[in-house]
């Protein structure tokens, strides 16, 4: 066995994987595929989840400014896509004369990892199936009580053959104010052979009336971790 690939074996703990000796393991070894983010660009807001989202500006004497529906923030290697929801008229009394009226939107933001650019290999996705660990964090925001939806494929070589998928589309509770981070998780295991994508897909509720408020999120990943599925 050459010396890169034991340092593979031994690095990530993969005795008992699939391990073809036509690899370059010094490249593999480089890319570490295992154990790190690969998501790019995982926090656009440039905060941590290890410290409170910022108190949102709220001003003494607010004045209408232009229209706005999408956040400020860094959004490279993200591909964004923008949804204006019409007025909720719900529960307003007929011939009620309203001034404003908040007008929503969803804010989405997505990326497909290429599993075998990022260094794995197919004889390890399709029989050792290494766990495949989804994370997000998202602001307690109190804009609605849907602000925050995930959807995560995972894909086959033609990227549109969806092998495993999960979402997520959480309820806020809006009765008590909180104002944290709040963790969504997954975990991929027993998926099946032909995986090479993972498609990673969030959207984010913003509300603007007079002023613009927005959900933010944090440390986004999509980690392949090596631990063998249970058979």
């Amino acid at each position: 066995m050459s010396e890169w690939k034991q340092r593979c074996e031994s690095e990530w703990s993969l005795q008992g994987a699939p391990m073809p000796g036509s690899l370059d393991w010094k490249s593999v070894f480089d890319a570490r595929p295992l154990g790190r983010n690969l998501l790019k660009n995982p926090s656009p807001h440039g905060l941590s989840k290890d410290t409170p989202p910022p108190e949102p500006d709220l001003p003494e004497f607010p004045t209408r400014g232009p229209p706005q529906f999408q956040p400020d923030g860094d959004f490279s290697d993200w591909t964004t896509s923008l949804e204006v929801l019409p007025y909720d008229m719900s529960g307003i009394p007929e011939g009620a004369v309203v001034c404003e009226l908040p007008q929503c939107s969803w804010f989405t933001m997505e990326q497909v990892v290429d599993l075998k650019a990022e260094g794995l290999w197919d004889e390890l996705l399709d029989e050792f199936q290494p766990e495949i660990l989804i994370q997000d964090w998202y602001e307690e925001s109190q804009l609605h009580a849907s602000i925050y939806q995930l959807q995560v494929k995972l894909l086959g070589a033609d990227k549109s053959t969806v092998i495993s998928e999960h979402s997520v589309n959480p309820s806020e509770d809006l009765s008590n104010y909180s104002h944290n981070w709040k963790e969504v998780s997954h975990v991929f295991s027993g998926y099946g052979p032909g995986v090479r994508y993972v498609h990673f897909q969030h959207r984010l509720k913003s509300q603007f009336m007079m002023e613009f408020y927005t959900t933010l999120f944090t440390g986004s990943s999509v980690m392949v971790r090596p631990t063998k599925t249970s058979s």
